[in-house]
């Protein structure tokens, strides 16, 4: 888990609590800025101490962390500088799915699949909640940065015979970012415990079993003879030090700082992420942001391979229950060269003995390859020509490998026939440097895997549903693709000679708000 050096509650007294959320969302900061001064939090840090007093003051300074760099509406943004690849893309993203093959069961067949892979445009919004959600636990309170997000997505493609293109919407998603490292001790105080009393009153029967003189049961007893008849207790606070004792009377009340020492609660993530996707899947990730050595905000563009090491599995819509299209990390297939000729054969037992090639012919033999193969190629050749000064990455996962766990919960259809087992999300963010002004830009690949059929040998399939895009502010995107953007998702329709409404654009395109 990731902190920053805060000032204390009190010394941000004299400032103004919370700020609205047009004011949270305006205040523009550069990457460099927002990630100055975080650390990893470690067990021998200073923990800060909660107090009630401070509470508007605490809530009002909640910490974003990198996700203060996500608010505001981001949309797709189009460019590929890869010189082998002919075909123009007509969208910034890249999605392909798996599902079961029309008129199959997990019962029978094994093995059949649909493989559907488009290019997609998409509109992602974050609104930072203003204040921190408190969480209390007791000793421990947790307050968290909140940070609202909705995604719209629309696939792209050329319909044989029509000149305009074709926009499907295809996914809707909305849910909750957190930033999880605002941690306090809330230690018992006198308030706290004459407020909330209520367990056990004051009691003669305590006096006359155990000789307790205090106002409550705040502290355990021991007993110092092992003779049964003898009531001769004491408070633990009045054991000598290597004293033997036989019983002990636990306490029933609180004291004055009870809880300041601990536990002390260090998350295992600073971020979370809680979807719903109206399939029927409810997701919630964990994960942090993955430095390099020690640096959070790492120099330079991110980095994605090149020829033979570009077939790596973890990144492929082919997963390695699906066969591997007979290559190997030994024996690759080059997704920077064309592909193999095999892939546009009729492949028969002569030619692909056990079936192997013929599984997966379809992904590699797709108009989209080599993005069909393997779709963060999109965003690395994105990249190729982007002057990028510094990225932020962001690590996530519904399963991991130690500790705190994700999740997903599937409505009964979905569990029984694809259930949505697991989700991996990369989320890199970006400083540009374009014509000598910096662009935040947003970089993705989050990858499902979906689970139906069986193979040959009785195993389960895990099959990968992989959606890759590159977004940015409306303002920064070349004007042909903003009316795109804004015909599609902002209700702005082209202005026809005679308008009576020309030069006055609707109110929901946000580029010509004034």
């Amino acid at each position: 888990m990731l902190k920053r050096k805060k000032e204390s509650p009190e010394a941000e007294a004299g400032r103004p609590l919370l700020k609205s959320a047009a004011e949270t969302q305006d205040k523009t900061k550069t990457l460099a800025q927002i990630m100055n001064g975080y650390s990893k939090l470690l067990i021998d840090d200073p923990v800060r101490p909660f107090k009630e007093k401070n509470l508007d003051e605490i809530g009002a300074a909640v910490d974003y962390g990198v996700l203060e760099a996500l608010a505001g509406t981001w949309v797709s943004y189009n460019v590929n500088y890869n010189k082998n690849v002919d075909r123009p893309s007509i969208g910034s993203g890249i999605h392909t799915t798996i599902m079961p093959s029309p008129g199959t069961n997990s019962g029978t067949i094994p093995g059949k699949f649909s493989f559907d892979c488009e290019e997609y445009i998409e509109k992602l919004t974050f609104e930072l909640v203003p204040g921190g959600v408190r969480n209390r636990g007791g000793a421990s309170e947790l307050f968290c940065g909140a940070v609202k997000y909705d995604q719209t997505i629309k696939s792209v493609n050329q319909v044989e015979g029509q000149e305009a293109l074709k926009y499907t919407s295809i996914h809707e998603e909305n849910g909750m970012y957190l930033w999880l490292s605002d941690v306090y001790n809330y230690a018992a105080t006198p308030e706290t415990i004459k407020r909330d009393r209520g367990i056990h009153a004051f009691s003669e029967e305590d006096y006359k079993l155990y000789g307790y003189k205090g106002e409550y049961r705040n502290e355990p007893l021991v007993k110092l003879s092992p003779d049964p008849d003898k009531k001769d207790y004491i408070l633990l606070s009045e054991l000598p030090e290597g004293q033997e004792y036989f019983e002990i009377i636990p306490a029933q009340e609180l004291k004055p700082g009870a809880g300041i020492d601990g536990p002390y609660f260090i998350p295992d993530y600073s971020i979370s992420r809680s979807g719903v996707i109206p399939h029927g899947s409810t997701v919630t990730l964990l994960g942090d942001i993955a430095p390099s050595g020690s640096n959070y905000l790492i120099p330079g563009a991110p980095e994605f391979p090149y020829g033979d090491a570009a077939w790596q599995t973890d990144h492929l819509a082919i997963s390695r229950t699906m066969g591997g299209a007979g290559a190997s990390a030994s024996n690759p297939i080059n997704l920077d060269e064309p592909a193999p000729d095999w892939v546009h054969e009729t492949l028969t037992d002569k030619n692909d003995p056990g079936s192997n090639k013929i599984y997966t012919q379809r992904i590699l033999a797709n108009e989209l390859y080599p993005y069909s193969v393997r779709p963060d190629l999109r965003l690395r050749d994105t990249l190729r020509n982007q002057e990028v000064e510094n990225y932020v990455l962001v690590k996530m996962s519904s399963k991991m490998p130690t500790g705190a766990q994700g999740g997903i919960i599937n409505v009964p259809f979905v569990n029984r026939f694809v259930p949505t087992v697991e989700v991996e999300f990369s989320l890199w963010i970006e400083t540009v440097i374009e014509n000598g002004k910096e662009i935040i830009q947003l970089q993705y690949e989050q990858i499902v895997f979906f689970e139906f059929d069986f193979g040959n040998d009785g195993g389960t399939t895990s099959w990968p549903h992989i959606q890759v895009n590159t977004l940015r502010k409306i303002e920064d995107i070349p004007e042909d693709q903003r009316r795109i953007i804004e015909e599609q998702f902002f209700d702005c329709k082209k202005e026809t000679p005679g308008d009576g409404d020309a030069g006055n654009p609707p109110a929901g395109c946000p580029h010509h708000k004034g």
